[in-house]
């Protein structure tokens, strides 16, 4: 490979980068086309050899809507309070349907308004957990728990931690219903259904749990997976709401359904940015894992349902089914703790670690042990930093000595540029021949910038997805690592008084860069002085600009990921420099500069 072919190959990694960024900036994805509406009715039943059922109780009739408040205030409640959560959940119907994450501000540093994560249903994004049971096909035994159900609260009238609270309802018709519901200091619900048989004959029926949310505030980012996500026999399984939108017509029902059977070690149900909900039937038992997909008054409504499988309950006696919902932030700690001490099989995947999830898992993991120890996540991706240049070093010193070698070289190949003139292959079989005769592999300073391509990728998935950046302060100005650096140089910086855009917000917040990314685009520009000019005008010309294409590109990225670029850039600067010196090269950067300046203007003047 010449050294043509390398800065090539070098171009064009880079080239995509920016293609896929900006077609990121500038085409989001577009919304899914609406379900059509199906006009059959669900029987409400299930085979007792468990085949799969419609779930009862589903209208897509339109609800009235109404605000948060009022839906919250109508009928008797049972509150949630427990040092993460604070909710209640609905005395008729026995619905979880308000539920606020007490550890998280919707804005930054303002404790005024937690993060909300279910609604009613009729508000603008109803959100909620239903539990019932379904009797098998060709069975009566009479009414079932369903949204209208009078249930009676049995002892605690506040469910919290070491506080569970009962549920009960008689169905008149020999059935007695027990929902008994647990918590945790965390995000963690433990539900307990049971039936009473007071008939003369036994009774079989399917319990199920129930997620019914539409879609809400989604990002629509593509590097972001939110919609359906469950792990079946310990398969991660993701289903994008537009794939949901495309389920299968259930002909028993006014829906699309797909069921997925579950033999063991399973959960499912839905994902946001930070925040999950999700249903779990307990290591080692199997169920029946469903999607749902409704129109209710012409928006979708989704459904993540666990259906487990059926029990029987003898005349007199009674059967049961414990189950798990969580409902709350996917953090890293509190996912693998459930994941270890619940049994919740790979409960931490619930984290989007992507495609190159064997390296964003392994960084992301490094840097929260790092810091852990520190205290400050914008210091830990610096130390971070520093250990992954640590770790290249020993490639990158060889990268670094051929490029010295080839700046040693640059008289030589100016030379050879100028017999060859227009002679491309003249040029060609010269380089090579120069480079065989001092000994020199141009294509060995390609490999550390292509490594660091997919830990750069990487990287910026950990600082999207995980909820450990979020908000999260490093030093001055900077007091969210997940978000843009808030300066501008539209305003000097905050000098002026005048109010500028976001970056990233509008075509003139493109444009409001701050500090951090101006730095990236210097030390990049400088990192690129220590290399040797490409022989090409044109590469020339592209190696030229980038610098600050990136700076511009970036400015509008996570303030974290740009601390990384520019921690990145100056040891790379750093490292590079103090090798060519050793190796004996002119490294005069700001004679290089003055030179190249009075080189452009002897042309111009020609």
């Amino acid at each position: 490979m010449g050294q043509d072919d390398g800065k090539n190959l070098i171009l064009a990694a880079v080239l995509s980068m920016l293609v896929v960024f900006g077609y990121m900036m500038l085409f989001p994805p577009e919304a899914p086309p609406p379900v059509p509406e199906q006009q059959s009715a669900a029987d409400g039943t299930v085979t007792a050899d468990g085949a799969i059922p419609p779930v009862a109780g589903t209208s897509i009739a339109p609800v009235p809507q109404q605000t948060r408040e009022t839906a919250l205030a109508t009928g008797p409640r049972i509150a949630i309070e427990t040092p993460s959560l604070k909710g209640a959940i609905r005395v008729l119907g026995g619905r979880i349907d308000d539920l606020q994450l007490l550890r998280y501000n919707v804005e930054l540093n303002d404790p005024s308004e937690k993060v909300t994560l279910l609604n009613p249903a009729g508000t603008i994004s109803p959100y909620y957990i239903d539990y019932g049971w379904l009797p098998t096909q060709g069975s009566n035994p009479g009414p079932m728990p369903a949204a209208d159900t009078p249930w009676t609260v049995v002892g605690n009238t506040v469910l919290g931690v070491g506080s569970p609270v009962t549920l009960e309802w008689d169905n008149a018709e020999g059935l007695i219903f027990t929902r008994t519901l647990a918590i945790d200091e965390q995000y963690m619900f433990t539900v307990n259904q049971s039936f009473r048989n007071t008939t003369d004959a036994p009774v079989t029926l399917a319990p199920y749990g129930k997620i019914v949310r539409t879609e809400g505030d989604s990002t629509g980012m593509w590097i972001l997976h939110e919609g359906g996500v469950g792990v079946f026999d310990d398969e991660l399984t993701e289903v994008d709401y537009s794939d949901l939108d495309d389920l299968p017509i259930n002909p028993n029902s006014n829906g699309r359904t797909e069921t997925t059977r579950v033999e063991s070690n399973g959960w499912l149900g839905f994902t946001d940015k930070y925040w999950m909900t999700s249903l779990a039937a307990g290591e080692g038992k199997g169920f029946f894992a469903i999607y749902q997909t409704f129109l209710r008054g012409g928006v979708p409504e989704y459904q993540a349902i666990l259906r487990s499988d059926v029990v029987t309950a003898a005349p007199g006696a009674s059967a049961n089914v414990e189950t798990m919902l969580f409902a709350g932030a996917k953090e890293y700690d509190t996912l693998t703790a459930y994941q270890s001490e619940r049994g919740i099989a790979h409960f931490d995947d619930a984290i989007d670690w992507g495609w190159f999830y064997f390296l964003t898992k392994p960084i992301f993991q490094l840097l929260h042990f790092i810091q852990g120890m520190i205290g400050n996540m914008g210091v830990a991706i610096i130390v971070l930093t520093l250990i992954i240049k640590s770790v290249l070093f020993p490639l990158a010193y060889k990268s670094y000595v051929s490029m010295s070698k080839m700046k040693k070289l640059q008289p030589d190949m100016e030379k050879i540029k100028e017999r060859a003139g227009d002679d491309r292959q003249k040029l060609q079989q010269e380089m090579m021949a120069l480079y065989k005769k001092e000994k020199v592999n141009p294509a060995s300073g390609c490999l550390p910038i292509l490594l660091q391509i997919p830990i750069f990728f990487s990287l910026y998935k950990v600082l999207f997805v995980t909820i450990e950046m979020r908000h999260q302060p490093f030093a001055l100005w900077i007091n969210d690592l997940s978000a843009p650096d808030p300066t501008s140089w539209m305003n000097l910086f905050g000098a002026l008084p005048y109010v500028v855009p976001e970056p990233g917000v509008g075509m003139l917040g493109l444009f409001s860069i701050g500090v951090f990314p101006i730095l990236m685009g210097v030390t990049m520009w400088l990192q690129q002085k220590l290399n040797p000019a490409p022989t090409d005008p044109t590469q020339a010309m592209i190696f030229a600009w980038m610098p600050w294409m990136f700076m511009f590109m970036l400015g509008t990225f996570a303030s974290g990921l740009v601390i990384y670029w520019v921690a990145n850039n100056t040891i790379t600067f750093l490292q590079q420099y103090i090798i060519m010196r050793t190796q004996g090269v002119d490294v005069d950067i700001l004679g290089n500069i003055k030179s190249g300046f009075k080189k452009r203007k002897a042309a111009g003047g020609k």
